[in-house]
């Protein structure tokens, strides 16, 4: 039987068929002969993100032991090298999401980034288990350990391999998310549901595979060694490719829309030419709209004008220089829009351009308030961890030990457990009293995960008092190798706050940037939620440096004589302003207004649609 022909207004039939024929999109609606997208992509969209993630956790998790165990690093200066690796790890994803968004496409970007990562960890690798890559062991004089720190070289192959796989990971950060989100159709109100459960299953896939990583990768590194320890990642990273290529024919494939950085500059220039010329007053049908020209960058709505940041209006209005005889109708008209003239895009935009423009700036400050919280969960994998390095690590009395590395387990399971209940009895809950679909918006998720991330760092300088009068009664203060007779399950609070912020504030995160932004920029929006994880570590950094600069606080060589505490007491003061200011953002942002393409579109006119959250 011939494949029914689907009917289009004629003002956008064309567009619509020539989507559906260049990305091999065909609905389902029981007489396709071929459906792409849908949950049916999602395990091979999962195993990747589990793989990957069992690959940089499974390094990552540990990686303090190593500098510091085999490379001999101070213990601030392989703190902050961590730090400045994850900083740069997710400052890449710009440029990656740039790539993806410009001409390659998610697809290929996650596959080319998945081999540059691939061989970033082999020379990883390498570096471990060749003699000559690393310094000799150290050697016991009287009890004191003398060690030869890592020559230049030896740390340039390090640091060569850190940057690889920061680059590679640059590539699939931002795409993966939007990818697989883009496998559901937005127009489809039962597959719009999905596209929210969606975050909730990648995190807890991700969730699960830094479980794996943490606990039997780390006992792996720590008690057979680090060849097995860094091999066992590197082949899952290489499973991963293998199974996200093999979804290929099933996978929903978007053409590039064109660089998104060109068309908010072109905004910016156009603006700044016209900047003599007066702002409309709160009319939009005095501005520029062209409907077809923003077709390829609104295939599922077109943004609706807003009064805020009107500077940029200037952008859309139309002069006698900008060679366009008349001005097309804005979309809420309904008008066929036939005017076909392109127009110099460095001095006219679209009311959609500004909009999008717009958009990414209203998006900033809220995007701000999140780096804060990374640059607390980022002591987990330092400082805490050698607060349980000098722990009593084992369990209920047994010789068994529980890697220091292993801690971050707790954080993983309650973050988990945290999504789970979320999905499964916070939100049929929170509905009956708010009427959102989701539960609560992704605004009031966040703010919780605010919350909760001060309560960590505030436990945290608790359990440090606690530690530190348990050596001082037991005369270890001047041991800094010794085990401190006290239980390092006193840091599962602190881990498992930290997991339950995580829950609600990082996938909250996420949400936003995915939903808020343009929809031809979601890799770009996703990588802006990787560069505030960047900032994070980098502050940090910052804040480690000047702190053991200008304090007694922090100590490379003996952490009983340190005071960490007062370090954490210190962040949760900063997380405490940082949740006021982001109160403050969350009440005066403004949602982004979006016109709505239905599935079914009548020449009665445009279904008209604000975006909520």
């Amino acid at each position: 039987m011939e494949e029914e022909k689907k009917q289009y207004p004629a003002d956008e039939g064309d567009f619509r068929r020539d989507q559906e024929e260049d990305d091999d999109i065909i609905a389902d609606d029981g007489n396709s002969k071929k459906r792409t997208g849908g949950i049916r992509t999602m395990p091979f969209i999962f195993a990747n993100e589990i793989c990957e993630k069992l690959a940089v956790v499974g390094f990552g998790a540990n990686m303090i032991s190593y500098l510091t165990g085999e490379l001999h690093m101070p213990l601030t200066k392989a703190a902050t090298t961590l730090t400045n690796f994850s900083g740069t790890g997710s400052l890449t994803p710009l440029l990656g999401a740039f790539i993806a968004d410009s001409f390659a496409g998610r697809f290929w970007t996650i596959t080319l980034a998945s081999l540059i990562y691939q061989i970033g960890m082999i020379c990883l690798i390498l570096s471990a288990v060749v003699p000559q890559f690393r310094p000799p062991p150290c050697n016991n004089n009287n009890m004191n350990k003398v060690c030869e720190e890592a020559a230049g070289w030896q740390e340039a192959i390090l640091y060569a391999s850190l940057l690889l796989t920061a680059l590679g990971s640059g590539g699939i950060r931002p795409c993966v998310v939007a990818f697989g989100a883009d496998q559901f159709d937005e127009t489809d109100p039962t597959q719009k549901t999905r596209i929210w459960n969606f975050f909730n299953w990648y995190y807890f896939s991700m969730g699960v595979s830094i479980l794996v990583a943490v606990t039997v990768i780390v006992y792996i590194q720590e008690n057979i060694g680090w060849g097995w320890g860094l091999g066992i990642p590197t082949i899952a990273m290489a499973l991963s490719i293998i199974a996200f290529v093999l979804g290929f024919p099933m996978y929903r494939h978007f053409k590039p829309p064109g660089s998104p950085l060109t068309r908010l500059l072109q905004v910016v220039v156009a603006a700044l030419r016209k900047r003599h010329l007066p702002t409309p007053d709160h009319d939009d049908t005095l501005l520029y709209h062209n409907h077809k020209l923003d077709r390829p960058i609104s295939a599922t709505g077109t943004l609706l004008h807003t009064n805020q940041l009107r500077f940029f209006d200037k952008a859309a209005i139309v002069t006698e220089e900008d060679g366009v005889t008349k001005r097309a109708e804005p979309p809420s008209s309904c008008a066929t829009d036939d005017d076909d003239e392109a127009p110099n895009l460095w001095r006219l935009n679209t009311v959609h351009r500004v909009e999008e423009l717009k958009s990414v700036i209203r998006m900033g400050p809220i995007w701000a308030s999140g780096i804060l919280l990374i640059t607390a969960s980022a002591q987990q994998g330092t400082f805490s961890l050698q607060q349980a390095r000098s722990m009593d690590r084992r369990v209920a009395g047994s010789s068994f030990q529980i890697p220091p590395g292993s801690m971050s387990v707790f954080t993983i399971l309650s973050m988990l457990a945290t999504v789970t209940l979320y999905d499964r009895c916070l939100i049929p809950l929170a509905r009956r009293f708010t009427g959102i679909n989701r539960g609560i918006t992704f605004l009031q998720r966040m703010g919780v995960g605010f919350f909760v991330s001060v309560l960590a760092t505030f436990a945290a300088g608790f359990v440090e008092e606690k530690r530190k009068r348990a050596a001082a009664a037991h005369g270890l203060l001047d041991s800094p190798h010794a085990t401190v007779p006290i239980s390092v399950f006193w840091l599962v609070p602190q881990y498992s706050l930290h997991g339950v912020a995580e829950a609600f504030m990082s996938i909250g995160h996420l949400e936003f940037f995915y939903d808020q932004a343009p929809e031809s920029m979601r890799s770009t929006a996703t990588a802006l939620f990787w560069t505030s994880i960047s900032a994070g570590n980098y502050v940090s950094t910052l804040l480690v440096t000047l702190v053991h600069r200008h304090t007694d606080w922090l100590t490379d060589d003996n952490l009983n004589r340190g005071k960490l505490e007062n370090f954490y007491w210190l962040i949760t003061l900063l997380q405490a302003l940082n949740l006021i200011y982001y109160v403050l953002c969350a009440k005066l942002y403004k949602m982004k207004p979006i016109q709505v393409r239905p599935k079914e579109e009548t020449d009665d006119g445009l279904q008209l649609s604000t975006a909520t959250v």
